[in-house]
């Protein structure tokens, strides 16, 4: 039950609520905005006494953090964030979410803190960039705690100094509220707490509350898989592959449509993370050697250059220093690989297309053995396929004997005499 104030003449109880619980982990993204932007805007269409956002992020993006901020910032109904399970952490954009919440709590064997942005352009800043950087973050972070009540230096330290903390020294340095082993025992620690949220003060009536969890669902599921760079530099790579196929092997429909979607796919990812089209375009000529190669004698060189373009242009894909954002050399590896040899497949798959004799019209019949049901000095008739034909031999062929079919003008065959 969230009990708030109605203004100086009293306080009005709501209904007895659920508290809605949230669980994000992974990299502070688009995705992650728009779903704890979902947790809050449910938890407020049924009228819950409060929201627990379970979380352990490693960072993130800037512009995704801050739209959370605001949604936090803005609720009417309290947030509480919770970093948890044990083992997880509240690092980099997670410090300031943590900060921004009505409650700020962890669970044991957690930690917070290395709160320094990362340069997002691929390389070093400059001393006045880095300057201007971290004096952004450092007075974001100090106001939200001075709005929270929480420890302004610390704040500070963790943006200019990358300092993080356990839990426990979290709770002495005043950085968070509380510590708590689950759910339950944390809304019963909170229990009677005054908090102040955007539709005024209150008092939390948390304990023994029932918990509504709030999903995730297919779709943000599916959109925060595709916003890890692993898998766009994948996406690019199969799609790239299947229209390769499609091109060689007109017709074949499947590898074009594989193609087609993995591209899109892969489009999407790449706008929900900070690209570096240098990347974009190394990986791009990397694709256009491995062809190239096909085409012209150049003893693997060829095949080399394309090797080190894909997997240089993989490496500076993602604009930003952050580990977690690049994409890792476990997966570069193995994909230029096996790029590579799906390419010799498709090219070799090409080639005996194209030597292949013709299935359909006369063409297809050159090649094939005929019967003779006359003698053939040099004109008679021969069976083939079910079908008399009329025939032309050089040599002499007689009946009942095979023939090859050498030619086809009319309706008329050239033959000669089969030899086994």
């Amino acid at each position: 039950m969230w009990t708030a104030s109605a203004g100086a003449g009293g306080a009005g109880e709501s209904p007895r609520g659920a508290v809605h619980v949230g669980t994000y982990e992974g990299v502070i993204n688009p995705v992650a905005a728009e779903y704890i932007n979902h947790v809050l805007a449910v938890a407020q269409e049924a009228g819950a006494a409060a929201v627990v956002l379970r979380l352990d992020t490693p960072g993130g993006l800037d512009t995704s953090m801050r739209l959370i901020i605001k949604d936090i910032t803005a609720s009417p109904i309290p947030v509480i964030v919770y970093v948890a399970p044990s083992g997880g952490r509240a690092a980099s954009a997670g410090v300031f979410i943590l900060y921004a919440a009505h409650i700020a709590a962890m669970a044991p064997g957690t930690n917070v803190g290395a709160a320094h942005p990362v340069a997002m352009g691929g390389g070093e800043m400059d001393a006045v960039m880095k300057a201007k950087v971290e004096n952004d973050a450092a007075a974001y972070l100090k106001s939200i705690a001075e709005k929270r009540g929480r420890n302004v230096q610390w704040a500070d330290d963790a943006v200019r100094k990358s300092v993080s903390v356990t839990e426990k020294e979290a709770l002495s340095l005043k950085v968070i509220d509380l510590i708590a082993e689950d759910v339950p025992s944390l809304l019963a620690a909170v229990e009677g707490r005054e908090i102040a949220t955007g539709a005024g003060k209150g008092v939390l009536r948390t304990k023994g509350a029932p918990l509504q969890e709030t999903a995730m669902g297919w779709r943000l599921e599916a959109l925060k898989a595709l916003s890890d760079p692993n898998i766009a530099f994948i996406l690019m790579t199969l799609g790239t592959i299947g229209l390769i196929a499609e091109l060689y092997n007109p017709g074949a429909i499947l590898p074009g449509i594989v193609g087609a979607i993995s591209l899109i796919l892969a489009f999407y990812s790449l706008q929900t993370l900070p690209i570096n089209y240098a990347g974009v375009l190394l990986i791009l000529l990397g694709v256009v050697l491995f062809i190239l190669e096909i085409k012209v004698v150049s003893y693997g060189l060829l095949s080399l250059g394309g090797i080190a373009s894909m997997v240089l242009g993989a490496l500076l894909l993602v604009k930003t220093d952050a580990p977690f954002m690049k994409v890792s050399l476990s997966v570069i590896i193995p994909t230029v690989v096996t790029f590579g040899g799906l390419l010799l497949v498709v090219t070799w798959m090409a080639v005996k297309s194209q030597m292949r004799r013709p299935v359909t019209g006369s063409e297809s019949m050159v090649g094939m053995i005929a019967v003779a049901r006359t003698e053939l000095a040099p004109r008679g008739k021969v069976l083939l396929q079910g079908e008399l034909w009329d025939a032309v031999s050089e040599e002499p062929i007689h009946e009942g004997e095979e023939a090859d079919v050498q030619a086809v003008a009319g309706l008329t065959l050239t033959v000669k005499p089969h030899r086994r």
